[in-house]
């Protein structure tokens, strides 16, 4: 037994000192990753401490330590909210929509960018994509306003002047999760197409230089090279993208909903705000988000899992 123990006790001494010879060879490097690695020790794993009070009253006199204890209290209230299955419903749906009509837009866009020549004109292009994702939400919203609204929009304005009747575009509840996925496409997809340029990057040009010889136009070298080069990283992109299925726009949403929009526009983002800020229930508010982490969590490893069945590689 005591032979185990020496044994084990070497062992780690002997990985501990290797770890140090490792981390002073490369030092530089270490240093370099250091930044990242506080930014999330300080604002990821620390922060962690305060799902507890997901499980306590929060109480700002009390503290943190000396708050009730309430166990699953808040979760059961959250869970039996007349609006929570409402809640459920639109924030699904405002990100299927976003998964399905988005998420391939920057693959296309980049694919697009990727066959452009000149590369003046390259640069310009993705200058201009890349812009609308500068723009605040608040900025994104008056200019949908300003383009849709049923007294002052542009688009009224012209259906009025054509003899046209009026269309509600921001008052009517049917328009609203497709509002929200082409204010997402027109200001996101441009940056989305940065990870895929990069991937595209990589592809060697001698590939494409063999299949010219072998006759194959511009959309078979897409078909045949690009799309199955890139494929990892839309996979990785695509898993990550399921982890935030639980997660809208929080500033988005707050700035599009209005009393006519209410029941397609609650979220999971905007209970919290309502509860947790306006109402000061701090542990409401802690409770949804850490509901929605087991969510995103859940379907990460759920997709990671399918894809590794699939044959293909995952995040881990």
């Amino acid at each position: 037994m005591q032979s185990n123990t020496a044994a084990k006790t070497k062992t780690s001494s002997a990985v501990r000192s290797r770890l140090w010879i490792n981390m002073l060879q490369h030092k530089y490097m270490y240093a370099l990753a250091l930044p990242g690695i506080l930014f999330f020790i300080l604002f990821k794993f620390v922060p962690m401490w305060g799902l507890l009070l997901a499980f306590k009253e929060y109480n700002p006199y009390s503290g943190y330590t000396g708050s009730e204890w309430v166990g699953l209290k808040h979760f059961a209230e959250l869970f039996g909210d007349d609006n929570f299955y409402r809640m459920l419903r639109n924030t699904f749906a405002i990100n299927l929509f976003g998964l399905i009509l988005m998420f391939p837009v920057p693959i296309l866009l980049a694919l697009m960018l990727n066959e452009v020549r000149h590369e003046v004109f390259k640069r310009l292009n993705q200058s201009v994509v890349y812009l609308p994702h500068f723009l605040s939400w608040v900025v994104v919203a008056s200019m949908t306003f300003f383009i849709l609204s049923s007294d002052v929009g542009i688009v009224n304005k012209l259906l009025s002047d054509s003899g046209h009747e009026t269309i509600a575009f921001l008052s009517e509840p049917n328009y609203f999760w497709g509002l929200i996925t082409l204010q997402n496409m027109w200001k996101e997809a441009g940056w989305g197409t940065i990870i895929f340029l990069a991937a595209m990057a990589g592809v060697d040009p001698q590939r494409y230089e063999a299949a010219v010889m072998d006759g194959a136009g511009r959309f078979r070298q897409i078909w045949h090279i690009t799309l199955p080069a890139i494929r990892p990283t839309i996979i990785i992109l695509l898993i990550l993208r399921l982890g935030h299925m639980a997660d809208v726009g929080f500033e988005q949403v707050l700035l599009m909903i209005n009393p006519l929009v209410v029941s397609v526009a609650e979220v999971f983002d905007t209970y919290a705000y309502t509860h947790g800020i306006l109402k000061g229930q701090i542990s409401v508010g802690i409770t949804v988000g850490m509901f929605k982490g087991v969510v995103g969590l859940i379907l990460v490893l759920a997709a990671n899992y399918t894809v590794k069945k699939m044959g293909q590689e995952g995040i881990y």
